[in-house]
């Protein structure tokens, strides 16, 4: 007899399980497998497989369980491509999320109810929206590569209903309570990291791990070349930013010079302090002893100063959204505040700042104004 091709099968009754099986061959030897009630069920259980083969919508990948498909997915396919942190946050979502719940389910037969279960309990045991969004996020992620593979036909995640995520509220200061937080910072250990938030846009992280070496006096430049997180039981950790596009090169303007040099200066008097209790590590902004600056004391610090300037309190973020502000009310291009900020697309700088745009148009309006002042229409 010859072989057996790619996409014929058979049909045969098994005594030991009392079933019919529908049998398919693949590629590399392997066989692709049905069982069914009666003879007639199995013979259209093998016409479909071989339709689902021809139209390249049949699932040939080995059977697993979730838990066994998103360990492969995160250890074998994600880990050495994503960034320590993002791995950390993808762990944490499959060790207390995903796998307790879904990881018996065979994969194939993962449903939306199934996950819509999940995350409707999430939401009774008080997790918040955005909580459960991410944790989708990673679920839907991992199951894309499993419809590439052929691991299963399509992915249930697209038709699970996701709970509304409510928008942090952007809460910029205007220029003149950016002078006012200044002014309050004078002479603070904290007054060179505000300064610099103030007028680049950096992300916390990246002013934490910000070196002096990264810093050109003569060039005015400054390079953001990496970020910094405190993750629970790791201590800090540091990593690449973001995006490609948040490694970056930016120019200072000379107060922003003169901000830093004083810094450094106060840094000196600091580290003498210190004496052998100073580790030199040469962070621009670190602790009392030359060590990563702590996101907690920086926050409570930071408190303090909005309070002693009057202002109303905000979270540190909020100076990136400040500067960003202040520059597109001055004028400045948005394609050149995205380089700035170092997002990924233009759409992102344009979804999150809309809300300048009608100012904006209000100014290119009244520019127009003067340049037709005096012509006859």
């Amino acid at each position: 007899m010859s072989k057996r091709q790619k996409g014929e099968g058979s049909i045969f009754y098994r005594e030991d399980r009392k079933r019919w099986i529908a049998q398919m061959k693949l590629e590399g030897g392997k066989y692709k497998t049905r069982s069914a009630k009666t003879q007639r069920e199995a013979s259209e259980k093998l016409k479909k497989m071989q339709r689902e083969l021809e139209q390249e919508t049949l699932a040939t990948g080995p059977q697993q369980t979730v838990k066994q498909y998103l360990e492969y997915w995160l250890e074998e396919v994600r880990k050495p491509r994503i960034r320590l942190v993002t791995y950390i946050g993808y762990r944490d979502a499959l060790d207390n999320h995903l796998i307790p719940t879904l990881g018996h389910i065979q994969l194939r037969k993962l449903t939306p109810e199934h996950i819509q279960s999940l995350y409707a309990r999430k939401l009774e045991e008080g997790f918040l929206p955005s909580t459960i969004k991410y944790i989708h996020e990673v679920l839907h992620t991992a199951l894309v590569y499993a419809v590439r593979r052929k691991r299963i036909v399509q992915n249930p995640c697209n038709d699970v209903e996701l709970p509304r995520v409510t928008t942090h509220e952007i809460s910029p200061l205007t220029s003149e309570q950016a002078h006012k937080l200044l002014e309050a910072a004078r002479g603070h250990r904290l007054e060179g990291l505000l300064v610099v938030a103030l007028a680049t846009g950096m992300r916390r992280g990246e002013l934490l791990a910000l070196r002096w070496q990264d810093i050109d006096f003569e060039k005015r430049t400054l390079q953001v070349r990496r970020t910094v997180t405190r993750l629970p039981g790791r201590g800090f950790v540091e990593s690449e930013p973001k995006t490609p596009k948040s490694r970056r090169t930016l120019i200072l303007p000379q107060f922003v010079l003169k901000a830093l040099k004083q810094h450094h200066m106060r840094q000196m008097e600091v580290h003498l302090q210190a004496g052998t209790n100073w580790r030199d590590s040469d962070l621009v902004f670190c602790n009392i002893y030359g060590r990563y600056l702590d996101p907690g004391s920086l926050h409570d610090q930071f408190a303090a100063l909005l309070k002693k300037a009057g202002l109303p309190h905000m979270r540190f973020h909020d100076l990136r959204h400040s500067a960003a502000t202040m520059l597109l009310g001055m004028g400045i291009p948005m394609k050149v505040v995205q380089e700035l900020l170092g997002h990924s697309s233009f759409t992102i700088t344009a979804d999150i700042y809309s809300h300048v745009l009608p100012s904006m148009l209000e100014g290119a309006m009244d520019k127009w104004d003067h340049f037709f002042e005096g012509r006859s229409v």
